[in-house]
């Protein structure tokens, strides 16, 4: 990571609440979009991992790694790692926003628009 995206200094509890209100607002946008019935993704929360099952039965899986204070996103797409830099969850090599990618991820593997910053 470079040093202009070097991590935030975040305490062990900072970083579990921010990464447990992640997990939980996406799983509200999810809720959502089932009662709104736009596409029935299929979720399961176990502590800091999400995993989401899609209509075609692909995954996306969303994981809180407490050791190094990162996000970890695996999608058809790849793996990809997350850290805390200025605020938001940028990624470790390309600093594209974790929200921006996951909504990528999950139009691709949903087969229409879905978008996780608008939860």
């Amino acid at each position: 990571m470079s040093p202009s995206l070097a991590p935030d200094p975040l305490t062990d509890t900072e970083y579990r609440q921010l990464g447990m209100a992640l997990v939980a607002g996406l799983e509200a946008t999810i809720d959502r979009w089932l009662q709104q019935d736009l596409i029935d993704i299929d979720s399961s929360r176990s502590g800091g991992m999400l995993e989401m099952t899609f209509p075609d039965d692909s995954r996306i899986v969303v994981n809180l790694q407490p050791p190094l204070q990162e996000i970890w996103v695996a999608a058809r797409q790849g793996g990809f790692h997350y850290r805390c830099v200025g605020g938001r969850w940028l990624d470790t090599r390309d600093g594209s926003e974790l929200l921006a990618s996951l909504s990528r991820h999950a139009s691709a593997q949903g087969g229409m628009s879905l978008d996780f910053r608008s939860g």
